[in-house]
């Protein structure tokens, strides 16, 4: 006999990037009275990871619950970046409903369409939510029926156009279900979400069956596998078996078993269907696998996760500053970590290459990459990544290669620049409109080769004003050759220390990277040249002193500041013959071929 169980709610808040996701759970989390009165509470507090503060985006998806009216409601907050889109799609299995954040601006992105489809797919009840209503230049009557649209777009059933709508200001901590109605706190949305999100139903006598949406690690217990029990119910102390991915079956014992309360993880003796746990004592578990009654293995089929876009290769620094820095430095370092990744990393592909220091690494973005690079330098680990590429398919005998959907809003004044950068990149305009204040928005169909490189230059030509945001769109035929960088590099002669007397001679060459006194290595890339080829000089050359002097000679050399590059400018600036030197201290461009000769004698062997 199935029950429902009125006093618990699973929700997943989902939206595009920087609409407001986070801070809306911080609301949630203050108006359910988890916080002492007193308590110091930083702001996103969902975000644990240093990377994620840094940067102000969620990367890893977050379980959190709170009480409101003796109903538990656990609460999953999921990234925004389409980089991070594997995140949103294996999390929304666990939930029940969502609610659709919609900036009150910006209205409906790409990100938005993306994870809306996969919640209206998975027949998951939505709530709009328009959020920051407190916004001046705010327009929440045109973002509703731009959502609408979207709805229509996506091919949503009557019930899930009959979307409830609340209006809020998640900063400010508050929501209401009309514009003109007062409120101070966020009542509104928990009593939309009590009403509209349906109650789990099942029942706790069946076989259990839990399925695995992520993984988490602590050092005392080692992995612990997060889920929702689909049916039956789960004790400490159980036996039972795993599902695996590839069809076997492993006896299992649940060890510990913790339900989620605030941001804490509270210890249980047993949960029932609905509830999302995090389960220890499971081994080796993976995401999507199964834990089921040991009488009755049935495994729970998983969601498919969108293939990767990019690859890059990670290899073994092998340079003469090689080990200076870092802790793991070998290949076996490096393989381990890779293959480590893997397990909650569902978006990510690792293969071995012909030569046992290199590895082949895929993922769905840039950031989704450059991500996990900051990530494993901050761990102390040494390697070195080559540009990215485009991962091409072969279908039907044709190649095809992926297509972005890329959206920006820029000011007026820059849309020439624009279109014109973006035309030669093999761009395909499909969409233009006024957005608001000035401001255009332009959609274009563009092969993910064109976009590789592209953010750097854009923010240089919109003077930092326009607003970049795309999206995996599909594989479309091959679109020809898209020309890369159109200048060279500088790169250093010899091994030493940088002096200004030898930047100063450089620098009227181009833009330098360096500062005085760092440490250079013959073949390390220290400028862009302002010429299409590469030039070789030597910034260690020092000015011979003579007992001669001459009037004005010994003036001050005033060097221009260098470019600061940070990872992703790296990774966006390299050429094919270039890789990226990644330490815990530095990061260093460099050629593949050091030697100054050798590399003349390979160029001139390719013609």
């Amino acid at each position: 006999m199935k029950s429902i169980r009125e006093n618990l709610r699973n929700i997943a808040i989902i939206a595009h990037v920087d609409h407001g996701k986070t801070t809306l759970v911080d609301a949630l989390l203050k108006q359910s009275g988890i916080f002492r009165d007193n308590e110091q509470v930083q702001e996103r507090v969902m975000d644990s990871n240093d990377l994620e503060r840094e940067r102000g985006i969620t990367i890893l998806a977050k379980n959190t619950a709170v009480c409101y009216k003796g109903t538990k409601i656990n609460i999953v907050d999921t990234p925004g970046h389409a980089d991070f889109g594997g995140e949103v799609e294996r999390i929304l299995k666990m939930v029940d409903g969502v609610l659709l954040l919609v900036d009150a601006f910006e209205g409906s992105m790409p990100q938005t369409r993306f994870v809306l489809r996969k919640a209206l797919q998975l027949s998951l009840k939505p709530i709009v939510v328009i959020n920051k209503i407190d916004r001046p230049e705010a327009r929440p009557q045109e973002v509703i029926d731009e959502v609408l649209e979207l709805f229509i777009e996506l091919g949503a059933d009557d019930e899930q156009l009959e979307f409830p709508i609340v209006y809020a200001s998640a900063r400010d901590g508050y929501a209401k279900l009309e514009l003109n109605d007062e409120s101070t706190n966020m009542e509104p949305l928990f009593e939309t979400i009590l009403k509209n999100v349906p109650s789990p139903k099942g029942s706790s006598d069946e076989p259990l069956q839990l399925l695995v949406s992520s993984i988490d690690y602590d050092d005392y217990v080692g992995r612990i596998a997060i889920g929702r029990v689909e049916r039956g119910t789960i004790k400490v102390g159980q036996q039972a078996v795993t599902c695996k991915i590839d069809g076997s079956i492993v006896n299992t014992k649940i060890s510990r078993l913790y339900l989620f309360e605030g941001l804490k993880r509270a210890e249980a003796s047993e949960a029932t269907y609905g509830d999302i746990v995090a389960v220890s004592g499971v081994g080796d578990i993976t995401i999507g696998e199964t834990i089921c009654d040991v009488d009755c293995p049935e495994a729970l089929p998983f969601i498919e996760i969108d293939e990767p876009t990019i690859s890059m290769t990670f290899s073994v620094n092998n340079s003469p500053f090689a080990g200076r820095e870092g802790t793991f430095v070998t290949s076996r370092h490096l393989r381990d970590r890779l293959f480590k990744e893997l397990e909650t990393n569902l978006s990510l592909r690792v293969e071995e290459t012909d030569s046992p220091d290199s590895f082949k690494v895929s993922g769905r973005g840039e950031l989704h990459l450059s991500i996990l690079i900051e990530t494993m330098r901050r761990q102390g680990y040494e390697f070195q990544v080559s540009k990215p590429k485009v991962i091409f398919k072969e279908i039907d005998g044709v190649e095809h290669e992926p297509i972005e959907h890329l959206t920006i809003d820029v000011p007026e004044e820059f849309m020439g620049v624009v279109m014109e950068k973006l035309g030669s990149r093999k761009a395909e305009m499909i969409n233009m409109h006024s957005s608001n204040q000035g401001y255009m928005r332009l959609e274009f169909k563009i092969p993910a080769r064109g976009l590789i490189g592209y953010r750097s230059e854009f923010m240089t030509d919109t003077k930092g004003n326009g607003i970049m945001n795309h999206i995996f769109h599909g594989y479309e035929p091959y679109k020809g050759e898209i020309f890369g960088r159109q200048r060279g590099s500088i790169v250093a002669w010899e091994d030493g220390e940088a002096v200004t007397y030898g930047l100063y001679n450089a620098q009227d060459r181009g833009t330098l990277f360096i500062d005085p006194g760092v440490k250079v290595y013959e073949g390390m890339v220290v400028g862009e040249n302002a010429r299409a080829d590469d030039i070789v000089i030597n910034v260690c050359k020092k000015k011979h002193v003579t007992n001669m002097r001459a009037s004005g000679s010994d003036e001050a050399l005033r060097l221009t500041p260098p470019r600061q590059m940070s990872l992703e400018q790296c990774l966006e600036f390299i050429a094919d013959d270039e890789l990226v030197e990644v330490t815990p201290k530095s990061i260093r461009i460099r050629k593949r071929i050091l030697d100054t000769e050798m590399r003349a004698k390979y160029k001139s062997k390719l013609g």
